[in-house]
Protein backbone atom coordinates (compact mmCIF):
# COMPACT_ATOMS: atom_id res chain seq x y z
CA UNK A 1 0.00 0.00 0.00
CA UNK A 2 1.77 3.16 -1.11
CA UNK A 3 2.36 5.54 1.61
CA UNK A 4 3.14 2.93 4.22
CA UNK A 5 5.35 1.01 5.53
CA UNK A 6 5.74 -2.07 7.93
CA UNK A 7 6.94 -1.39 11.98
CA UNK A 8 8.57 -4.32 13.52
CA UNK A 9 5.48 -5.64 14.96
CA UNK A 10 4.22 -5.62 11.01
CA UNK A 11 1.90 -3.03 11.87
CA UNK A 12 1.09 -0.92 8.97
CA UNK A 13 1.86 2.88 9.37
CA UNK A 14 0.84 5.98 7.91
CA UNK A 15 3.74 7.99 6.55
CA UNK A 16 1.88 10.74 4.65
CA UNK A 17 1.92 14.22 5.16
CA UNK A 18 -1.41 15.45 4.26
CA UNK A 19 -4.59 13.88 4.08
CA UNK A 20 -5.85 12.25 1.20
CA UNK A 21 -9.53 12.67 -0.25
CA UNK A 22 -11.22 10.59 -3.09
CA UNK A 23 -11.79 12.21 -6.12
CA UNK A 24 -13.51 11.50 -9.04
CA UNK A 25 -12.55 12.98 -13.04
CA UNK A 26 -9.97 13.30 -15.82
CA UNK A 27 -6.51 14.20 -15.36
CA UNK A 28 -4.27 14.51 -18.57
CA UNK A 29 -0.85 14.75 -18.25
CA UNK A 30 1.97 14.81 -20.98
CA UNK A 31 6.03 13.51 -21.21
CA UNK A 32 9.05 12.89 -23.40
CA UNK A 33 10.53 14.31 -26.60
CA UNK A 34 7.17 13.51 -28.37
CA UNK A 35 5.01 14.91 -26.05
CA UNK A 36 2.72 11.56 -25.43
CA UNK A 37 -0.57 12.57 -24.17
CA UNK A 38 -1.97 9.81 -21.42
CA UNK A 39 -5.90 9.94 -19.98
CA UNK A 40 -5.87 9.34 -16.93
CA UNK A 41 -8.41 8.51 -14.16
CA UNK A 42 -8.14 10.77 -10.94
CA UNK A 43 -7.87 7.86 -7.90
CA UNK A 44 -7.15 10.86 -4.98
CA UNK A 45 -5.83 14.19 -4.46
CA UNK A 46 -4.02 16.10 -1.69
CA UNK A 47 -2.99 19.60 -1.30
CA UNK A 48 0.43 18.71 -2.90
CA UNK A 49 -0.36 15.72 -5.32
CA UNK A 50 -2.56 13.04 -6.51
CA UNK A 51 -3.09 9.65 -7.77
CA UNK A 52 -3.96 8.21 -11.35
CA UNK A 53 -5.11 5.05 -13.08
CA UNK A 54 -4.11 4.94 -16.94
CA UNK A 55 -2.66 2.33 -18.95
CA UNK A 56 0.90 3.98 -19.66
CA UNK A 57 3.92 1.94 -18.32
CA UNK A 58 6.68 3.90 -19.65
CA UNK A 59 6.65 6.47 -16.04
CA UNK A 60 9.31 6.56 -14.27
CA UNK A 61 10.24 7.75 -10.58
CA UNK A 62 11.30 11.11 -10.65
CA UNK A 63 10.65 11.99 -14.15
CA UNK A 64 8.94 15.00 -14.92
CA UNK A 65 5.05 15.73 -16.47
CA UNK A 66 2.83 18.61 -17.63
CA UNK A 67 -0.40 17.84 -16.22
CA UNK A 68 -3.91 19.04 -16.37
CA UNK A 69 -6.62 18.49 -13.64
CA UNK A 70 -10.35 19.37 -14.66
CA UNK A 71 -10.42 22.10 -12.35
CA UNK A 72 -7.00 24.24 -12.73
CA UNK A 73 -4.62 25.20 -15.74
CA UNK A 74 -1.62 23.41 -16.46
CA UNK A 75 1.05 22.24 -14.01
CA UNK A 76 4.48 20.71 -14.06
CA UNK A 77 4.25 16.89 -11.47
CA UNK A 78 7.06 14.81 -10.73
CA UNK A 79 6.21 10.88 -10.97
CA UNK A 80 6.60 9.66 -7.18
CA UNK A 81 5.98 6.39 -7.53
CA UNK A 82 4.00 3.88 -10.40
CA UNK A 83 2.66 0.25 -9.27
CA UNK A 84 1.50 -1.91 -12.13
CA UNK A 85 -0.46 -5.01 -11.03
CA UNK A 86 -2.03 -7.06 -14.04
CA UNK A 87 -3.20 -4.83 -16.36
CA UNK A 88 -3.49 -1.94 -14.27
CA UNK A 89 -0.89 0.74 -13.94
CA UNK A 90 -1.22 3.52 -10.51
CA UNK A 91 1.12 6.53 -10.40
CA UNK A 92 1.52 9.09 -7.44
CA UNK A 93 2.28 12.85 -8.66
CA UNK A 94 3.86 15.37 -6.36
CA UNK A 95 2.82 19.02 -8.00
CA UNK A 96 5.66 21.49 -7.95
CA UNK A 97 5.17 25.13 -7.26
Amino acid sequence: MAGTWKSENGQRVEQRREPRRAAVGEVIFQFGDARKEVRARLVDRSTAGFRAEHDSSELTCGQLVEVQLEDSAKRVARVVWTRITGGRVETGFLILP
